[in-house]
């Protein structure tokens, strides 16, 4: 199990490493994507390469579109910022689902905001409700699927419950991976419904 997550989180960072070299040549026109296929490619390893150069990279030359592929961004989006509170929580303060959580939240509408102000000529209020708006549900899928793996795993696996083992790491990059499969479907309802745009 040791090797095995040794691997897979080694790979996590140099796939990450490799989008951020790219970018730096390559930004995306939306700027908060820059931070999200990096973060991508940490729980998505190798996979997230494919994604990005699938996706991502011609968004760096070509303006995002909506459609079949908007709602799987949208995902990815939601992800990235679900998956730095996450990480935040966890370094600062350990293993705990209510501040996983409540870091996951901030830094899930923040990933809303910030885009929801560059783009659209509101006031912060309203860019703030919009993105609360937006995020609240495919947030709550995303932490769903990654604490319901997480669950799992501590059950199963004594090193998957401390932070100082790579194994630990290793079942969250799996957690991770987990919500995104449950807020895929949380995106589709959401821009389908229009309360969000598929990216």
């Amino acid at each position: 199990m040791q090797t095995l997550a040794w691997t897979a989180i080694s790979l996590g960072v140099l796939t990450a490493l490799i989008i951020a070299a790219d970018e730096s040549r390559y930004p995306q026109d939306m700027k908060i994507m820059n931070v999200v296929w990096p973060v991508t490619g940490l729980y998505f390893p190798l996979i997230g390469l494919h994604f990005y150069r699938a996706l991502g990279r011609p968004f760096a030359t070509h303006a995002p579109h909506a459609g079949g592929n908007g709602v799987f961004l949208s995902a990815l989006h939601c992800g990235a910022g679900c998956v730095l509170g996450d990480v935040v929580a966890v370094a600062l303060f350990g293993p705990g689902f209510a501040t996983e959580f409540a870091f996951a939240y901030i830094f899930g509408i923040a990933f809303q905001y910030i885009p929801i102000r560059a783009m659209r000529d509101v006031s912060p209020a309203t860019a703030l409700w919009d993105a609360i708006k937006a995020d609240t549900l495919s947030l709550l899928a995303f932490e769903l699927g990654m604490f319901g793996w997480m669950a799992i795993a501590r059950f199963w696996l004594s090193e998957a419950a401390a932070p100082a083992s790579i194994v630990f790491w290793f079942t969250m990059q799996i957690a991770m991976i987990a919500g995104f499969a449950t807020t895929y479907p949380a995106n589709w309802l959401l821009v389908k419904w229009g309360v969000k745009g598929g990216m």
